[in-house]
């Protein structure tokens, strides 16, 4: 009891230094209270939203957004214990999965921490290098298979022309063939 009662003393005491401080000591009316000036203060600002319908939509936003700028909001929307216990439930399946991953994964943890792993970025301008000379190589690559395809192509059409060539002379051989059959022999 006697703790709260010097508690209270105390935050008088500061109350009375910030007034003290901000008000600047007594006036000509008297001391001048901080409290007493903030309360004049909330009851013009009430007074002004009282007469205005869209300073009090204001008025009535500015809590939404102190209500949810508030720390303690999260806490207050936090999901129940049972909907966590369903979210759980749900996942059950899934669970001894995800665990056996996890598991892996720290079993590698020493391949990742390997001075092969660790070495990885000075060896980025060679990558780079032999990245450029790749794509140099597959730009060839596709050169070549135009160029082989393109000879494939005449290679195809000069055997079909050719094979049709042999069928004219052969289709003209065997007309000379039959017309010298056909000739009666005189002698």
């Amino acid at each position: 009891m006697a703790a709260g009662a010097a508690e209270l003393r105390r935050m008088q005491w500061r109350l009375e230094e910030l007034e003290r401080r901000v008000g600047g000591g007594e006036g000509a009316g008297g001391p001048r209270k901080v409290a007493d000036e903030l309360v004049k203060a909330q009851v013009a600002l009430n007074n002004i939203a009282g007469k205005r319908e869209r300073i009090k939509i204001l008025f009535k936003k500015i809590e939404d957004v102190i209500k949810y700028l508030d720390p303690q909001y999260i806490d207050r929307m936090a999901v129940p214990d049972a909907m966590k216990l369903q979210f759980i439930l749900a996942e059950e399946q899934a669970i001894p999965a995800r665990a056996a991953l996890l598991e892996q994964v720290k079993n590698l943890q020493p391949i990742l921490d390997s001075a092969s792993i660790q070495a990885v970025p000075d060896h980025a301008a060679k990558l780079q290098r032999l990245s450029q000379i790749h794509i140099q190589q597959q730009e060839q690559r596709q050169d070549l298979t135009d160029s082989v395809k393109m000879l494939l192509e005449d290679y195809n059409k000069m055997t079909l022309l050719l094979s049709k060539q042999f069928v004219q002379w052969n289709e003209i051989l065997i007309r000379l063939e039959t017309a010298k059959k056909v000739k009666p022999v005189a002698e």
